[in-house]
């Protein structure tokens, strides 16, 4: 999570491409420019996000925005990062992702805003976890189970991998 009040949460999954050092460097440094911008318009965040890194290797990231008081998830994606809703009823809606690289290849940008609901359930995984874990989400554990979980169960072992998983409680975050 970046930044966090009692209405909103504004919450951001970086992957540096490739691996070592410059990979965590570009990662280090989009994490830096994104924690700037607040994450009120998201589509201002991820382009400032992209001009900042051209001299990178580029990094795939997914930005979401949690605003209790109206109920709204703001979900913007680029990349290979899987996201799902998990909704207390038990349906679950994937978060599409648009296809490029932040810092080489951005598309145009479109934020998606969904409505979300006390028990609700949002998981954001890297593709170090293979991409069929949206079907095994442990959806009553806990946050911290079931990134621990997903973690032990769906990591690939050929890539860093990375799980975030926060239920919405109500208007209060």
């Amino acid at each position: 999570m970046m930044h966090a009040s009692s209405d909103t949460a504004l919450l951001a999954v970086v992957d540096g491409l490739g691996h070592g050092r410059e990979a965590a460097a570009a990662s280090r440094l989009a994490l830096d420019l994104l924690a700037g911008t607040r994450g009120e318009d998201l589509t201002a965040a991820v382009s400032g996000c992209h001009a900042g890194l051209r001299n990178t290797r580029g990094v795939v990231l997914a930005l979401a925005r949690l605003e209790g008081s109206v109920g709204r998830l703001t979900w913007l994606s680029i990349g290979n990062i899987h996201g799902v809703l998990q909704r207390a009823d038990s349906r679950g809606e994937s978060l599409i992702a648009q296809r490029g690289v932040v810092g080489r290849r951005l598309p145009p940008l479109h934020a998606s805003i969904v409505s979300i609901a006390p028990g609700d359930l949002l998981v954001l995984a890297t593709d170090g976890i293979h991409a069929d874990f949206v079907r095994h989400i442990p959806r009553f554990d806990s946050p911290q189970q079931i990134t621990e979980c997903l973690m032990a169960a769906h990591r690939t072992g050929t890539d860093d991998a990375l799980v975030l998983a926060l239920r919405y409680r109500g208007a209060s975050l």
